[in-house]
């Protein structure tokens, strides 16, 4: 498994907010919630949209292209185009940092 990576500071990701990173050759989005953290692909599984391109309403992040919504939290498609999740990464908080640990 991969260890995990540096990509912020805790107070550089807005609450509510989002930030498009790039993770070991992979860009991904890091989401920031009610003050918990997720990291999501930067992948509609509908068509291949930019997910942090979208629109964030609670815990749900929608895809700019058609609107297939996932859960942030889980990657979890929502609604219709998308059917299939996409890649949850999982993401600590230590030392006053953001720390993503890319899944495959």
């Amino acid at each position: 498994m991969a260890d995990f990576v540096r990509v912020a500071s805790v107070d550089a990701i807005p609450d509510p907010g989002k930030q498009i990173f790039e993770v070991e050759g992979q860009v991904v989005v890091v989401f920031h919630v009610e003050g918990q953290f997720s990291c999501l692909d930067d992948v509609c599984t509908h068509d291949d949209g930019p997910l942090g391109e979208g629109r964030l309403e609670g815990c749900t992040i929608a895809c700019p292209r058609h609107g297939a919504k996932f859960d942030i939290r889980t990657g979890a498609a929502l609604s219709m185009p998308a059917t299939r999740p996409t890649v949850c990464h999982e993401v600590k908080v230590e030392d006053g940092a953001v720390w993503v640990r890319l899944r495959s």
